[in-house]
């Protein structure tokens, strides 16, 4: 198998699709951050089949953790806990957590209960592009570099997991993502919110400007935004949760969703963003999402997708 000769393979899961290599192997996870042209500063998340599995690269499992593990594993949940040895510090950028979860995509999780080593998987693209939700995303961007794409087709949640640690008593968020917080809460009562870090982050996918197009990324109120870039003369996209403008041209205008659902544009996000980046046009316009629910997740990419940009 490839993964146990110290290949790469793109794997989907419910989120998005990794870029998966044996978590135990430095040379792999070398690899991972070659291909990605990821920072060696920012750590990976490694996946598992089981709770079981995860304690075993654990040297200890708080209980409040491992009461989310109990209800939302398989699922968009990732656990920040403390290493063993087992774990490089490659993986982790030499901090003492480790990143971990267990996805609930069918095909990766027979995987992973199929192998004897957990598999470090962060997204399947470029360092700090958009995220891919679809074999096609990947195999446009790494589909030279790697032997194998695991065709798994859409990602159903289309947001990277939610990560949640903590730090003494408190449970903290340290990204937002498909786990709603609400639901989080349900389990462990009040968390705290950790905002994202510009350099050397705690927990992977923490840097400030991330998940972004090539393209200039505007983000802000589309009913000033698209008259102000219109009466320049302008070429430009929109993403919208379910703005349409009769000012731009209908097929340079993508709605995330129509009726106001919050998983549909989730799951919408990240291809919607790279059709828009392929379009020919100077840069994009986008608003926020309603800021609750998986909508705090999405203006959460939105953020950062237009950090230092526009």
């Amino acid at each position: 198998m490839l993964l146990e000769k110290g290949q790469l393979v793109a794997i989907p899961t419910e989120t998005v699709y990794g870029l998966a290599g044996n978590a135990l192997d430095p040379m792999a996870v070398a690899a991972i951050f070659e291909t990605k042209k990821r920072p060696s500063f920012d750590p990976l998340i490694i996946h598992v089949a089981s709770i079981d599995e995860a304690a075993t690269y654990c040297s200890g499992f708080p209980e409040p953790l491992r009461k989310l593990a109990s209800v939302f594993w398989p699922g968009p949940l990732t656990l920040l806990l403390p290493k063993t040895s087992k774990i490089p510090d490659l993986v982790t950028s030499g901090l003492d957590r480790v990143a971990i979860r267990v996805p609930s995509h069918p095909q990766t999780l027979a995987l992973l209960q199929s192998l004897k080593f957990p598999l470090a998987a962060p997204s399947a693209n470029p360092f700090g592009y958009i995220s891919p939700t679809t074999p096609e995303h990947v195999n446009a961007q790494l589909g030279g570099f790697i032997p194998m794409i695991l065709d798994g087709g859409p990602c159903k949640v289309g947001l990277e997991s939610t990560i949640v640690g903590m730090e003494g008593d408190d449970v903290i968020v340290y990204r937002l993502g498909g786990l709603e917080i609400d639901a989080i809460e349900s389990i462990v009562g009040k968390v705290k919110l950790q905002d994202h870090s510009s350099s050397n982050p705690q927990a992977p996918g923490l840097l400030e400007s991330h998940y972004a197009p090539a393209k200039p990324f505007i983000l802000g109120d589309l009913n000033k935004l698209i008259p102000l870039y219109a009466s320049q003369g302008k070429s430009f996209g929109v993403l919208s949760f379910q703005h349409f403008s009769s000012e731009v041209p209908i097929e340079n205008q993508i709605r995330l969703c129509q009726g106001g659902d919050l998983k549909e544009a989730a799951a919408n996000l990240f291809a919607a963003m790279r059709r828009l980046d392929s379009m020919n046009i100077e840069f994009i316009l986008a608003e926020l999402a309603p800021d609750y629910g998986l909508g705090k997740a999405i203006n959460d990419r939105l953020k950062r997708a237009s950090a230092n940009r526009g």
